[in-house]
């Protein structure tokens, strides 16, 4: 039971975050500070977990059944997942930049009306980027006027 536990923390440490932090949404104040500070301590937490799941699982080892040892060995490689993934800036992969957006005229746009934009004008040359497309990607790269620019929310 011990060591059940130990692996559904690890998991938790790491998946919890990953859960309460996805793009489009919505993250109270209350479960973002849960999440950061779930994200803080994972690292130590997962090492603490793996650890102590690894001695149990040695001391148990001989007097296990063959299906016991499956279970053992299946939860020995989540709580090492989760403690390599707790390591690791996941956030990064879900929140990627944008390095050759595709655009098209006011004509063609397929846009709401009332759809939210971030707009960038430099000289006759102008961009609108939406907001929704800018809550995911975080950071498009591109050219407006031939001037290189890096266009964030």
């Amino acid at each position: 039971m011990v060591f059940l536990l130990l692996t559904l923390s690890a998991v938790a440490l790491f998946l919890i975050p990953a859960w309460i932090i996805q793009p489009f949404r919505h993250q109270s104040a209350r479960a973002l500070s849960l999440a950061l500070t779930l994200r803080q301590v994972a690292p130590a937490g997962t090492l603490l977990a793996g650890v102590v799941a690894l001695f149990l699982a040695m001391g148990l080892w001989p007097r296990m059944s063959r299906w016991k040892k499956s279970a053992i060995a299946a939860g020995l490689f989540f709580t090492a997942a989760a403690a390599v993934m707790a390591r690791t800036d996941y956030f990064e992969w879900m929140f990627h930049r944008v390095s050759l957006p595709g655009f098209q005229s006011v004509t063609d746009s397929k846009l709401d009306s009332g759809e939210m934009v971030l707009a960038v004008r430099f000289g006759s040359d102008a961009r609108a980027y939406p907001i929704r497309a800018m809550a995911y990607h975080h950071v498009v790269n591109d050219v407006v006027s031939g001037v290189p620019i890096a266009v964030t929310y």
